[in-house]
């Protein structure tokens, strides 16, 4: 019996960034990641310290919370985190599909997994240069290709100065047939911090200008939605 490692499962509330931006949607964070990006925003679901707090959970307890919060009617189930791609979320996406439900899953492409074949939405979030990390292309591109089968698959990059932008550029140049999402990163990831939004809107701004003055217009940009709503609180 697979054990996941689970921080949190919420919902239903809507996906607030990305392809699937402002579909109703259940959320199961997973607990662990690979990376540590300078600007995460959900450390709860990264850092060792935090471990004491993630449920070991089966498969099926997930899907019958899942079940729960839903009241059955079928939903977007997206896997975060952390990176979920670490866990095998592959029996839980056989359980939720059998039922009607859809999976999305976010993750940065650094662990290819054959369930990721099985997602409805793959989204592949490379980081930039402003997280810290550094992007492995190949076991990027073993990814795509293990995500060939799913419904679709799209890359999306948070963008925080020119770097990244300029980065952004060459990351979409390596895979030009992924529909490409843009964001504005936010800065501030305290939870008991409020969001300035007049500073998330200038940093869209000048995004979106910034893509126009270059005539680059393979990029969607989007703001994210659910910081706007909701600030840094958790669970949304």
């Amino acid at each position: 019996m697979t054990t996941l490692r689970i921080a949190e499962i919420f919902g239903p509330t809507i996906q607030g960034e990305g392809a699937l931006i402002g579909a109703p949607t259940l959320f199961v964070r997973a607990g662990g990641c690979d990376y540590r990006c300078s600007w995460c925003d959900s450390l709860h679901a990264v850092e060792s310290a935090y471990r004491h707090t993630w449920a070991p959970m089966s498969s099926e307890k997930v899907w019958a919370e899942l079940r729960r919060l839903s009241g059955d009617r079928p939903l977007t189930i997206s896997l975060s985190g952390g990176n979920p791609a670490i866990q095998d979320f592959g029996p839980l996406i056989a359980l939720g599909r059998a039922a009607g439900y859809r999976f999305a899953c976010e993750t940065q492409g650094s662990v290819a997994r054959p369930w990721l074949g099985d997602l409805d939405t793959l989204v592949l979030s490379p980081k930039p240069p402003s997280s810290g990390e550094q992007v492995d292309w190949d076991v990027f591109a073993d990814c795509v290709s293990a995500g060939r089968s799913a419904g679709s698959t799209v890359m999306k990059i948070v963008i925080f100065d020119r770097a990244d932008y300029d980065w952004a550029k060459d990351a979409h140049a390596r895979h030009p047939d992924l529909p490409l999402y843009l964001q504005p990163g936010n800065p501030e990831v305290d939870p008991d911090v409020p969001v300035d939004p007049q500073a998330l809107a200038d940093r869209l701004g000048w995004l979106t200008e910034t893509a126009m003055a270059d005539n680059w217009f393979a990029p969607r940009i989007l703001p994210q939605l659910h910081v706007l709503i909701w600030g840094n609180k958790r669970g949304v």
